[in-house]
């Protein structure tokens, strides 16, 4: 377990380095991404937290620093007239698509892997994934 949080803390600070000139981190970068590829380019904070398995509080947190930044903006939900929807701007659509090209390039920082063992990395994270129910085994 260890030696998997370790990876984690490496590939982390490696994909943020990445990231790094477009003003982002890579949980900005998620929450950019998974925003591209809503229907409406919208979804509720709740929804965010749900996908990206985060804390409420994280998100909160995210949506605050990409709308400082102008990536994304804040619209009342107009299905919950108490929620809150994070909507991703032309420029937040801008920075997705180029820091996804950078990091696709970089192979996401596992270019130490070859494509047989990245293969064999992704089956076995997913076997564990699947296990925890993290998504439903097809």
């Amino acid at each position: 377990v260890t030696s998997v949080m370790r990876a984690h803390q490496i590939l982390l600070a490696r994909l943020d380095a990445m990231l790094r000139p477009y003003g982002i981190t890579f949980s900005r970068y998620e929450a950019l991404v998974l925003l591209t590829h809503s229907k409406r380019g919208a979804l509720s904070l709740s929804k965010i937290g749900e996908r990206l398995q985060v804390h409420a509080t994280s998100v909160t947190n995210v949506i605050d620093r990409l709308e400082a930044a102008g990536l994304v903006r804040r619209e009342p939900n107009p299905a919950d007239g108490r929620g809150v929807l994070a909507v991703i701007t032309d420029e937040g659509r801008s920075v997705a698509a180029k820091a996804t090209v950078e990091l696709n390039a970089a192979r996401f920082a596992l270019g130490a892997l070859d494509g047989s063992q990245l293969g064999a990395l992704f089956e076995i994270l997913r076997e564990l994934r699947v296990d925890a129910e993290d998504f439903a085994e097809e």
